[in-house]
Protein backbone atom coordinates (compact mmCIF):
# COMPACT_ATOMS: atom_id res chain seq x y z
CA UNK A 1 0.00 0.00 0.00
CA UNK A 2 1.27 3.67 -0.36
CA UNK A 3 2.19 5.69 1.92
CA UNK A 4 -0.08 9.02 3.45
CA UNK A 5 1.89 11.66 1.90
CA UNK A 6 1.57 9.86 -1.43
CA UNK A 7 -2.05 8.40 -1.49
CA UNK A 8 -2.94 12.20 -0.91
CA UNK A 9 -0.68 13.55 -3.42
CA UNK A 10 -2.45 11.93 -6.07
CA UNK A 11 -6.12 12.49 -4.60
CA UNK A 12 -7.88 14.80 -7.58
CA UNK A 13 -8.71 17.97 -5.66
CA UNK A 14 -12.04 20.79 -6.17
CA UNK A 15 -11.54 24.15 -5.92
CA UNK A 16 -12.28 24.96 -2.39
CA UNK A 17 -15.20 27.19 -3.35
CA UNK A 18 -16.88 24.36 -4.88
CA UNK A 19 -16.82 22.37 -1.78
CA UNK A 20 -18.07 25.49 0.58
CA UNK A 21 -21.29 26.17 -1.54
CA UNK A 22 -21.87 22.11 -1.89
CA UNK A 23 -22.02 22.85 1.96
CA UNK A 24 -24.44 25.28 2.05
CA UNK A 25 -22.00 28.47 2.45
CA UNK A 26 -22.34 31.49 0.43
CA UNK A 27 -19.73 32.73 -2.20
CA UNK A 28 -19.55 35.97 0.10
CA UNK A 29 -18.55 33.26 3.80
CA UNK A 30 -15.67 31.81 1.47
CA UNK A 31 -12.16 33.63 1.51
CA UNK A 32 -9.84 31.57 -0.32
CA UNK A 33 -6.34 31.28 1.11
CA UNK A 34 -5.12 29.36 -2.42
CA UNK A 35 -7.27 26.63 -4.37
CA UNK A 36 -7.59 24.27 -2.14
CA UNK A 37 -7.94 26.18 1.29
CA UNK A 38 -10.05 28.97 2.65
CA UNK A 39 -11.48 31.15 5.32
CA UNK A 40 -14.76 30.97 6.49
CA UNK A 41 -16.69 33.90 7.72
CA UNK A 42 -18.45 33.99 11.20
CA UNK A 43 -21.05 35.92 9.26
CA UNK A 44 -22.21 32.22 8.57
CA UNK A 45 -23.05 31.39 12.15
CA UNK A 46 -25.85 34.10 12.18
CA UNK A 47 -27.13 33.61 8.62
CA UNK A 48 -28.02 30.07 9.42
CA UNK A 49 -28.84 30.75 13.22
CA UNK A 50 -32.87 29.34 12.52
CA UNK A 51 -31.69 26.47 10.27
CA UNK A 52 -32.14 22.76 12.23
CA UNK A 53 -29.47 21.80 14.33
CA UNK A 54 -27.00 18.40 12.94
CA UNK A 55 -26.24 15.43 15.00
CA UNK A 56 -23.28 16.34 17.04
CA UNK A 57 -20.63 12.85 17.77
CA UNK A 58 -17.08 13.03 19.19
CA UNK A 59 -14.68 10.46 18.45
CA UNK A 60 -12.26 9.58 21.16
CA UNK A 61 -9.71 6.64 22.04
CA UNK A 62 -8.61 3.89 24.88
CA UNK A 63 -5.80 4.97 26.30
CA UNK A 64 -3.06 6.22 23.61
CA UNK A 65 0.16 3.60 22.84
CA UNK A 66 2.65 4.57 20.41
CA UNK A 67 1.13 2.43 17.95
CA UNK A 68 -1.25 5.01 17.11
CA UNK A 69 -5.17 3.70 17.60
CA UNK A 70 -6.36 5.87 14.48
CA UNK A 71 -8.91 8.33 16.04
CA UNK A 72 -8.33 11.12 13.92
CA UNK A 73 -8.63 8.46 11.00
CA UNK A 74 -11.95 7.67 12.21
CA UNK A 75 -13.05 11.07 12.28
CA UNK A 76 -12.68 11.30 8.78
CA UNK A 77 -13.35 8.07 7.81
CA UNK A 78 -16.37 8.18 9.91
CA UNK A 79 -17.67 11.61 8.28
CA UNK A 80 -16.82 9.47 4.93
CA UNK A 81 -18.92 6.94 5.48
CA UNK A 82 -22.08 8.72 6.40
CA UNK A 83 -21.91 11.03 3.15
CA UNK A 84 -21.78 7.59 1.39
CA UNK A 85 -25.08 6.83 2.90
CA UNK A 86 -26.69 9.79 1.56
CA UNK A 87 -25.93 12.55 4.73
CA UNK A 88 -24.35 15.68 4.75
CA UNK A 89 -21.48 15.80 6.77
CA UNK A 90 -19.20 18.53 8.18
CA UNK A 91 -15.99 16.79 9.94
CA UNK A 92 -14.32 19.75 12.76
CA UNK A 93 -10.63 18.71 13.86
CA UNK A 94 -7.38 20.49 15.56
CA UNK A 95 -5.01 22.33 13.41
CA UNK A 96 -1.40 19.98 14.36
CA UNK A 97 1.30 21.64 16.13
CA UNK A 98 5.02 21.15 13.48
CA UNK A 99 6.98 20.72 17.20
CA UNK A 100 5.39 16.70 17.23
CA UNK A 101 5.05 16.07 13.49
CA UNK A 102 8.65 17.27 13.21
CA UNK A 103 9.70 15.21 16.70
CA UNK A 104 8.15 11.80 16.89
CA UNK A 105 4.27 11.81 16.33
CA UNK A 106 4.32 12.63 12.67
CA UNK A 107 1.28 14.23 10.84
CA UNK A 108 -2.55 14.53 12.10
CA UNK A 109 -4.21 14.58 8.80
CA UNK A 110 -5.67 11.48 8.79
CA UNK A 111 -3.98 8.30 7.07
CA UNK A 112 -4.19 5.90 4.24
CA UNK A 113 -7.82 6.52 2.26
CA UNK A 114 -9.05 8.46 5.56
CA UNK A 115 -6.98 11.81 5.04
CA UNK A 116 -7.56 15.55 4.96
CA UNK A 117 -5.87 17.06 1.50
CA UNK A 118 -3.81 19.02 0.86
CA UNK A 119 -1.97 16.46 3.72
CA UNK A 120 1.33 18.96 2.92
CA UNK A 121 -0.53 22.24 3.83
CA UNK A 122 -2.85 20.85 6.84
CA UNK A 123 0.56 19.46 8.28
CA UNK A 124 2.80 22.48 7.49
CA UNK A 125 1.48 26.59 8.74
CA UNK A 126 -1.81 25.54 7.07
CA UNK A 127 -2.97 29.67 7.16
CA UNK A 128 -0.92 30.56 9.86
CA UNK A 129 -3.02 30.66 13.14
CA UNK A 130 -0.69 28.79 15.24
CA UNK A 131 2.32 31.49 14.47
CA UNK A 132 -0.26 33.99 14.82
CA UNK A 133 -0.71 33.06 18.18
CA UNK A 134 2.50 32.46 18.74
CA UNK A 135 3.34 36.34 18.08
CA UNK A 136 0.45 37.87 20.07
CA UNK A 137 1.61 35.64 22.88
CA UNK A 138 5.37 36.44 22.82
CA UNK A 139 4.47 40.02 22.20
CA UNK A 140 2.37 40.21 25.43
CA UNK A 141 5.32 38.92 27.15
CA UNK A 142 7.55 41.38 25.48
CA UNK A 143 5.47 44.56 26.84
CA UNK A 144 5.57 42.52 30.20
CA UNK A 145 9.19 42.43 30.48
CA UNK A 146 9.89 45.69 28.95
CA UNK A 147 7.33 47.62 31.76
CA UNK A 148 9.24 45.69 34.20
CA UNK A 149 12.69 47.23 33.54
CA UNK A 150 11.07 50.50 32.32
CA UNK A 151 9.80 51.86 35.87
CA UNK A 152 7.58 49.10 36.05
CA UNK A 153 4.75 51.29 35.78
CA UNK A 154 2.40 47.77 35.82
CA UNK A 155 3.57 47.19 39.31
CA UNK A 156 4.71 43.78 38.91
CA UNK A 157 6.46 41.65 40.98
CA UNK A 158 9.63 40.34 38.89
CA UNK A 159 9.11 37.23 40.90
CA UNK A 160 5.67 36.27 40.52
CA UNK A 161 5.52 36.70 36.66
CA UNK A 162 2.95 34.36 35.32
CA UNK A 163 3.29 34.77 31.65
CA UNK A 164 6.11 32.45 29.86
CA UNK A 165 7.00 32.63 26.00
CA UNK A 166 6.08 30.01 23.59
CA UNK A 167 7.24 28.47 20.21
CA UNK A 168 6.09 25.28 18.12
CA UNK A 169 9.00 23.51 18.30
CA UNK A 170 10.00 20.79 20.63
CA UNK A 171 12.32 22.87 22.10
CA UNK A 172 13.77 21.19 25.20
CA UNK A 173 16.60 23.44 26.62
CA UNK A 174 14.09 26.11 26.36
CA UNK A 175 11.74 24.71 28.91
CA UNK A 176 13.48 26.43 31.84
CA UNK A 177 15.76 29.56 30.98
CA UNK A 178 16.64 32.99 32.69
CA UNK A 179 15.92 35.78 30.52
CA UNK A 180 17.74 39.71 31.36
CA UNK A 181 21.26 38.71 31.01
CA UNK A 182 23.35 40.96 28.59
CA UNK A 183 23.38 43.76 30.91
CA UNK A 184 20.67 47.00 31.92
CA UNK A 185 19.52 47.45 29.11
CA UNK A 186 18.69 43.99 28.21
CA UNK A 187 15.82 43.50 31.61
CA UNK A 188 15.72 42.44 34.62
CA UNK A 189 17.07 38.46 35.05
CA UNK A 190 14.46 36.08 35.96
CA UNK A 191 13.82 32.82 35.98
CA UNK A 192 11.37 31.69 33.51
CA UNK A 193 10.49 28.79 30.23
CA UNK A 194 9.08 28.54 27.47
CA UNK A 195 5.84 25.95 26.71
CA UNK A 196 4.88 24.83 23.06
CA UNK A 197 2.85 27.43 21.16
CA UNK A 198 -0.34 25.36 21.54
CA UNK A 199 -0.10 25.51 25.03
CA UNK A 200 -0.95 28.66 25.47
CA UNK A 201 -3.61 29.98 26.96
CA UNK A 202 -4.31 32.34 23.68
CA UNK A 203 -4.82 29.03 21.57
CA UNK A 204 -7.31 28.04 24.24
CA UNK A 205 -8.91 31.56 23.81
CA UNK A 206 -9.30 30.52 20.26
CA UNK A 207 -10.82 27.24 20.46
CA UNK A 208 -13.26 28.50 22.77
CA UNK A 209 -14.35 32.12 21.66
CA UNK A 210 -17.57 32.56 20.67
CA UNK A 211 -16.79 35.51 18.14
CA UNK A 212 -13.99 37.94 17.44
CA UNK A 213 -15.02 40.32 20.61
CA UNK A 214 -15.42 37.57 22.47
CA UNK A 215 -11.81 36.58 22.18
CA UNK A 216 -10.94 40.40 22.64
CA UNK A 217 -12.61 40.19 25.94
CA UNK A 218 -11.00 36.64 26.66
CA UNK A 219 -7.90 37.90 25.99
CA UNK A 220 -7.98 41.05 28.18
CA UNK A 221 -8.90 38.64 30.90
CA UNK A 222 -5.21 36.80 31.01
CA UNK A 223 -3.52 36.75 34.39
CA UNK A 224 0.35 38.14 33.24
CA UNK A 225 1.75 38.07 36.92
CA UNK A 226 1.09 39.43 39.69
CA UNK A 227 2.05 42.65 42.37
CA UNK A 228 4.29 42.25 45.53
CA UNK A 229 0.70 42.08 47.52
CA UNK A 230 -0.64 39.10 45.56
CA UNK A 231 -3.16 41.00 43.47
CA UNK A 232 -3.45 39.56 39.79
CA UNK A 233 -2.64 41.89 36.90
CA UNK A 234 -4.07 41.15 33.47
CA UNK A 235 -3.58 42.03 29.80
CA UNK A 236 -6.40 44.70 30.19
CA UNK A 237 -4.48 46.34 33.05
CA UNK A 238 -1.56 46.61 31.07
CA UNK A 239 -3.12 47.90 27.83
CA UNK A 240 -2.06 45.09 25.60
CA UNK A 241 -5.46 43.04 25.03
CA UNK A 242 -5.82 44.53 22.23
CA UNK A 243 -3.10 44.37 20.27
CA UNK A 244 -2.65 40.79 20.87
CA UNK A 245 -6.28 40.58 19.54
CA UNK A 246 -5.37 42.14 16.47
CA UNK A 247 -2.34 39.89 16.21
CA UNK A 248 -5.32 37.19 16.21
CA UNK A 249 -7.88 38.93 13.84
CA UNK A 250 -8.14 36.61 11.49
CA UNK A 251 -7.33 33.25 13.42
CA UNK A 252 -10.92 33.43 14.90
CA UNK A 253 -12.15 32.30 11.23
CA UNK A 254 -12.13 28.58 11.22
CA UNK A 255 -10.35 27.12 7.96
CA UNK A 256 -12.38 24.71 5.70
CA UNK A 257 -10.54 21.96 3.38
CA UNK A 258 -11.51 18.75 2.38
CA UNK A 259 -11.61 14.91 2.77
CA UNK A 260 -10.20 12.43 0.18
CA UNK A 261 -13.92 11.92 -0.82
CA UNK A 262 -14.84 15.87 -1.17
CA UNK A 263 -16.59 16.08 2.08
CA UNK A 264 -15.92 19.58 3.84
CA UNK A 265 -13.46 19.45 7.23
CA UNK A 266 -13.21 22.86 9.26
CA UNK A 267 -9.66 23.03 10.32
CA UNK A 268 -9.50 25.01 13.45
CA UNK A 269 -7.70 26.14 16.76
CA UNK A 270 -4.99 23.22 18.30
CA UNK A 271 -5.21 22.91 22.44
CA UNK A 272 -2.51 20.35 23.57
CA UNK A 273 -5.49 17.47 24.88
CA UNK A 274 -2.88 16.52 27.99
CA UNK A 275 -2.52 20.07 29.15
CA UNK A 276 -5.30 22.47 27.27
CA UNK A 277 -8.43 21.38 26.51
CA UNK A 278 -7.18 19.43 23.09
CA UNK A 279 -10.92 20.12 21.08
CA UNK A 280 -11.14 22.05 18.07
CA UNK A 281 -13.12 25.47 17.76
CA UNK A 282 -16.56 26.28 19.46
CA UNK A 283 -17.26 28.33 16.15
CA UNK A 284 -16.81 25.56 13.76
CA UNK A 285 -18.61 23.14 15.51
CA UNK A 286 -21.83 25.84 15.44
CA UNK A 287 -21.13 26.75 11.81
CA UNK A 288 -21.05 22.71 11.22
CA UNK A 289 -24.09 21.98 13.05
CA UNK A 290 -26.32 24.39 11.42
CA UNK A 291 -24.95 23.13 7.74
CA UNK A 292 -25.10 19.48 7.89
CA UNK A 293 -27.02 16.01 9.16
CA UNK A 294 -23.83 15.54 11.60
CA UNK A 295 -20.97 16.82 12.73
CA UNK A 296 -18.25 14.78 13.37
CA UNK A 297 -15.02 16.02 15.54
CA UNK A 298 -12.69 14.91 17.72
CA UNK A 299 -11.29 15.12 21.03
CA UNK A 300 -7.18 14.90 22.15
CA UNK A 301 -5.43 11.20 23.19
CA UNK A 302 -8.03 9.02 25.53
CA UNK A 303 -11.69 9.44 27.01
CA UNK A 304 -10.05 10.10 30.54
CA UNK A 305 -8.63 13.18 29.22
CA UNK A 306 -10.17 14.25 25.47
CA UNK A 307 -13.39 13.45 26.00
CA UNK A 308 -13.58 14.56 29.80
CA UNK A 309 -12.55 17.72 28.67
CA UNK A 310 -14.46 17.87 26.09
CA UNK A 311 -17.62 17.37 28.06
CA UNK A 312 -16.93 19.53 30.53
CA UNK A 313 -14.94 22.42 29.56
CA UNK A 314 -15.51 22.54 25.39
CA UNK A 315 -19.58 21.50 25.47
CA UNK A 316 -20.14 23.43 28.99
CA UNK A 317 -18.85 26.93 26.66
CA UNK A 318 -20.47 26.30 23.47
CA UNK A 319 -23.71 25.07 24.73
CA UNK A 320 -23.82 22.29 22.41
CA UNK A 321 -25.17 19.18 23.84
CA UNK A 322 -23.31 15.31 21.98
CA UNK A 323 -25.56 12.63 20.50
CA UNK A 324 -23.24 9.99 20.55
CA UNK A 325 -19.37 8.95 21.07
CA UNK A 326 -16.95 6.88 18.80
CA UNK A 327 -14.55 5.04 21.10
CA UNK A 328 -11.61 3.69 18.91
CA UNK A 329 -9.47 0.48 20.24
CA UNK A 330 -6.85 -1.54 18.16
CA UNK A 331 -6.25 -4.94 18.60
CA UNK A 332 -2.43 -4.39 19.18
CA UNK A 333 -2.83 -1.37 21.36
CA UNK A 334 -5.49 -3.50 23.82
CA UNK A 335 -2.54 -6.38 24.07
CA UNK A 336 0.11 -4.07 24.85
CA UNK A 337 -2.38 -2.47 27.83
CA UNK A 338 -1.82 -5.84 29.10
CA UNK A 339 1.92 -4.89 30.46
CA UNK A 340 3.34 -8.01 28.38
CA UNK A 341 5.03 -6.17 25.26
CA UNK A 342 7.27 -3.52 24.86
CA UNK A 343 6.85 -0.78 22.30
CA UNK A 344 10.20 1.54 21.55
CA UNK A 345 9.46 3.87 18.38
CA UNK A 346 11.24 3.29 15.62
CA UNK A 347 12.44 -0.32 16.41
CA UNK A 348 10.16 -3.31 15.04
CA UNK A 349 7.63 -4.31 16.94
CA UNK A 350 7.45 -7.21 19.14
CA UNK A 351 6.04 -10.09 17.08
CA UNK A 352 4.12 -11.32 19.97
CA UNK A 353 1.44 -8.03 18.98
CA UNK A 354 1.24 -9.67 15.28
CA UNK A 355 0.31 -13.02 16.32
CA UNK A 356 -3.64 -13.83 18.08
CA UNK A 357 -3.23 -14.15 21.47
CA UNK A 358 -6.58 -14.05 23.28
CA UNK A 359 -5.09 -13.92 26.82
CA UNK A 360 -3.08 -10.74 26.06
CA UNK A 361 -6.16 -9.35 24.75
CA UNK A 362 -8.41 -10.42 28.17
CA UNK A 363 -5.61 -8.81 30.03
CA UNK A 364 -5.81 -5.80 28.55
CA UNK A 365 -9.24 -5.44 28.16
CA UNK A 366 -10.12 -3.41 31.06
CA UNK A 367 -8.28 -0.58 29.09
CA UNK A 368 -11.47 -0.37 27.21
CA UNK A 369 -14.05 -1.32 29.66
CA UNK A 370 -13.03 1.46 31.76
CA UNK A 371 -13.18 4.09 28.83
CA UNK A 372 -16.43 3.20 28.18
CA UNK A 373 -17.71 3.69 31.92
CA UNK A 374 -16.01 7.30 31.09
CA UNK A 375 -18.03 8.48 28.31
CA UNK A 376 -21.29 6.77 29.41
CA UNK A 377 -20.64 8.84 33.33
CA UNK A 378 -21.65 11.80 30.93
CA UNK A 379 -24.97 10.08 29.71
CA UNK A 380 -24.11 9.41 26.53
CA UNK A 381 -24.17 6.33 24.09
CA UNK A 382 -21.07 5.15 23.24
CA UNK A 383 -19.79 2.80 19.82
CA UNK A 384 -16.50 1.21 20.04
CA UNK A 385 -14.80 1.25 16.51
CA UNK A 386 -12.11 -1.66 16.31
CA UNK A 387 -9.95 -0.18 13.83
CA UNK A 388 -8.59 -3.13 11.64
CA UNK A 389 -4.89 -4.20 10.98
CA UNK A 390 -3.90 -7.27 8.41
CA UNK A 391 -2.79 -9.12 11.50
CA UNK A 392 -6.08 -9.10 13.46
CA UNK A 393 -8.22 -12.40 13.39
CA UNK A 394 -11.83 -13.01 14.06
CA UNK A 395 -11.33 -14.52 17.02
CA UNK A 396 -9.79 -11.45 18.63
CA UNK A 397 -12.26 -8.93 17.21
CA UNK A 398 -15.29 -11.51 18.65
CA UNK A 399 -13.45 -10.71 22.23
CA UNK A 400 -13.34 -7.38 21.81
CA UNK A 401 -16.91 -7.02 20.83
CA UNK A 402 -18.18 -9.12 23.40
CA UNK A 403 -16.52 -7.28 25.81
CA UNK A 404 -17.38 -4.05 24.68
CA UNK A 405 -21.64 -4.69 24.33
CA UNK A 406 -21.33 -6.47 28.19
CA UNK A 407 -19.31 -2.94 29.22
CA UNK A 408 -21.66 -1.05 28.15
CA UNK A 409 -21.49 0.27 24.58
CA UNK A 410 -24.14 0.89 22.50
CA UNK A 411 -22.42 -0.68 19.34
CA UNK A 412 -19.02 -2.15 18.06
CA UNK A 413 -18.34 -2.53 14.35
CA UNK A 414 -14.75 -3.12 13.03
CA UNK A 415 -14.14 -0.72 10.43
CA UNK A 416 -11.29 -0.12 7.64
CA UNK A 417 -11.70 3.49 7.08
CA UNK A 418 -7.81 3.80 6.61
CA UNK A 419 -7.51 1.01 3.55
CA UNK A 420 -11.04 1.64 2.09
CA UNK A 421 -11.89 5.36 2.98
CA UNK A 422 -15.53 5.73 3.88
CA UNK A 423 -16.75 2.21 2.00
CA UNK A 424 -14.79 0.36 5.00
CA UNK A 425 -16.99 2.40 7.72
CA UNK A 426 -20.52 1.45 6.82
CA UNK A 427 -20.96 -0.74 9.51
CA UNK A 428 -19.52 2.08 11.55
CA UNK A 429 -21.81 4.86 10.37
CA UNK A 430 -24.85 2.76 11.17
CA UNK A 431 -23.89 1.47 14.22
CA UNK A 432 -23.51 5.51 15.32
CA UNK A 433 -26.79 6.51 13.25
CA UNK A 434 -28.58 4.09 15.14
CA UNK A 435 -27.15 5.19 18.75
CA UNK A 436 -28.24 8.97 17.76
CA UNK A 437 -31.30 7.33 17.43
CA UNK A 438 -31.30 6.43 21.12
CA UNK A 439 -32.22 9.52 23.68
CA UNK A 440 -29.07 10.59 25.33
CA UNK A 441 -29.13 11.95 29.30
CA UNK A 442 -25.98 14.01 28.59
CA UNK A 443 -24.95 15.67 31.74
CA UNK A 444 -21.87 17.23 32.87
CA UNK A 445 -19.39 15.10 35.26
CA UNK A 446 -19.51 17.78 38.37
CA UNK A 447 -21.04 21.41 38.60
CA UNK A 448 -19.02 24.28 37.82
CA UNK A 449 -19.53 26.07 41.32
CA UNK A 450 -18.24 22.81 43.52
CA UNK A 451 -15.00 23.35 45.64
CA UNK A 452 -12.00 23.19 43.28
CA UNK A 453 -10.37 20.40 45.58
CA UNK A 454 -13.60 18.72 45.02
CA UNK A 455 -13.67 18.90 40.92
CA UNK A 456 -10.13 17.96 40.67
CA UNK A 457 -10.51 14.65 42.79
CA UNK A 458 -14.03 13.66 41.02
CA UNK A 459 -11.73 14.03 37.67
CA UNK A 460 -9.10 11.52 39.40
CA UNK A 461 -11.54 9.02 41.15
CA UNK A 462 -14.19 8.69 38.05
CA UNK A 463 -12.44 9.12 34.99
CA UNK A 464 -8.83 7.95 36.41
CA UNK A 465 -9.98 5.18 39.16
CA UNK A 466 -7.52 6.91 41.51
CA UNK A 467 -8.05 6.26 45.11
CA UNK A 468 -7.44 9.92 45.94
CA UNK A 469 -5.69 13.06 45.46
CA UNK A 470 -2.49 14.11 47.18
CA UNK A 471 -2.00 17.67 46.79
CA UNK A 472 1.10 18.88 47.14
CA UNK A 473 1.92 22.19 49.29
CA UNK A 474 2.25 24.44 45.88
CA UNK A 475 -0.67 22.89 44.90
CA UNK A 476 -2.37 23.75 47.80
CA UNK A 477 -0.96 27.41 47.80
CA UNK A 478 -1.97 27.58 43.84
CA UNK A 479 -5.72 26.50 44.71
CA UNK A 480 -6.17 29.03 47.80
CA UNK A 481 -5.19 32.11 45.46
CA UNK A 482 -7.40 30.96 42.88
CA UNK A 483 -10.38 30.86 44.82
CA UNK A 484 -9.77 33.88 46.75
CA UNK A 485 -9.29 35.85 43.83
CA UNK A 486 -12.68 34.53 42.78
CA UNK A 487 -11.88 31.74 40.31
CA UNK A 488 -12.86 28.74 42.13
CA UNK A 489 -15.99 28.33 39.91
CA UNK A 490 -13.89 27.27 36.60
CA UNK A 491 -13.69 23.59 35.55
CA UNK A 492 -10.90 21.77 35.50
CA UNK A 493 -8.67 21.21 33.07
CA UNK A 494 -5.73 18.32 34.32
CA UNK A 495 -2.18 18.43 32.74
CA UNK A 496 -1.37 14.97 32.88
CA UNK A 497 0.40 11.77 30.99
CA UNK A 498 -1.86 10.94 28.04
CA UNK A 499 -0.12 7.37 28.34
CA UNK A 500 -1.92 5.93 31.13
CA UNK A 501 -5.27 6.24 33.26
CA UNK A 502 -2.70 7.34 36.44
CA UNK A 503 -0.55 9.92 36.23
CA UNK A 504 2.11 7.33 35.80
CA UNK A 505 2.90 6.53 32.04
CA UNK A 506 4.33 2.75 33.01
CA UNK A 507 0.89 2.25 34.43
CA UNK A 508 -0.98 0.31 31.41
CA UNK A 509 -3.85 -0.95 31.72
CA UNK A 510 -6.70 -0.20 34.28
CA UNK A 511 -4.66 0.60 37.31
CA UNK A 512 -5.67 0.51 40.91
CA UNK A 513 -4.54 1.34 44.08
CA UNK A 514 -2.77 4.61 43.18
CA UNK A 515 -3.30 8.30 44.13
CA UNK A 516 -3.12 11.24 42.19
CA UNK A 517 -0.56 13.22 43.13
CA UNK A 518 -1.30 17.40 41.64
CA UNK A 519 2.07 19.44 42.07
CA UNK A 520 0.67 22.98 40.61
CA UNK A 521 -2.53 24.23 39.75
CA UNK A 522 -1.99 27.16 36.97
CA UNK A 523 -4.83 29.87 36.04
CA UNK A 524 -6.33 30.57 32.91
CA UNK A 525 -8.83 32.98 33.42
CA UNK A 526 -9.07 34.51 29.67
CA UNK A 527 -9.82 30.87 28.33
CA UNK A 528 -11.73 30.02 31.73
CA UNK A 529 -10.29 26.92 33.73
CA UNK A 530 -7.80 25.70 35.48
CA UNK A 531 -5.32 23.26 35.30
CA UNK A 532 -3.54 21.49 37.65
CA UNK A 533 -0.06 19.98 37.04
CA UNK A 534 -0.20 16.02 37.41
CA UNK A 535 2.93 14.23 38.36
CA UNK A 536 5.93 14.71 36.12
CA UNK A 537 3.72 16.81 33.06
CA UNK A 538 5.74 18.81 31.00
CA UNK A 539 4.51 21.43 29.09
CA UNK A 540 7.39 21.33 26.20
CA UNK A 541 8.14 18.61 24.56
CA UNK A 542 11.66 17.75 23.32
CA UNK A 543 12.85 16.18 19.66
CA UNK A 544 14.18 12.56 20.17
CA UNK A 545 17.72 11.48 19.08
CA UNK A 546 16.53 10.49 15.82
CA UNK A 547 13.45 12.93 15.01
CA UNK A 548 11.32 12.87 12.19
CA UNK A 549 12.43 15.99 10.41
CA UNK A 550 15.81 14.46 9.71
CA UNK A 551 13.51 12.44 6.85
CA UNK A 552 11.64 15.65 5.45
CA UNK A 553 12.87 16.86 2.57
CA UNK A 554 11.86 18.06 -1.05
CA UNK A 555 12.30 16.39 -4.00
CA UNK A 556 13.60 17.68 -7.63
CA UNK A 557 10.54 18.98 -8.66
CA UNK A 558 9.33 20.42 -5.30
CA UNK A 559 7.64 18.00 -3.82
CA UNK A 560 7.20 17.41 -0.34
CA UNK A 561 8.35 13.67 1.11
CA UNK A 562 9.29 12.56 4.33
CA UNK A 563 5.69 13.84 6.06
CA UNK A 564 3.58 10.32 7.70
Amino acid sequence: MKGDLEIAQDAELRPIHEIGEAAGLQVDEIEPYGRHMAKVSLDSIARMDDAPRGRYVVVTAITPTPLGEGKTVHTIGLSLALARMGKKVVTCIRQPSMGPLFGIKGGAAGGGYSQVVPMESFNLHLTGDIHAVQAAHNLVAAHVDASILLKNRFGFDPENVAWRRVTDTNDRVLREIIVGLGGPKNGIPRRTGFDIAVASELMAILGLSEDLLDMRRRIGRVILGYDKDGKAITAEDTNCAGAAAVVMRETIKPTLMQTMEGTPCFVHAGPFANIAHGSSSIVADRIGVRMSDYVITEAGFGADIGAEKFFNIKCRASGLKPDAAVLVCTVRALKMHSGRFKIVPGKPLDPGLLEEDLDALRVGMPNLEKQIENVKAHGIPVVVAINQFPTDTEAEHALITEAALAAGAHGCAVSDVFGQGGAGGIELAEAVEKACDEESAFDFLYPADAPVREKIETIATRMYGADGVDFLPRAAEDIDLCEDLGYGNLPICMAKTHLSLSHDPKLKGRPSGFRLPVRAVRLAAGAGFLYPLCGTMRTMPGLGSKPALEKVDLDESGQVVGLF
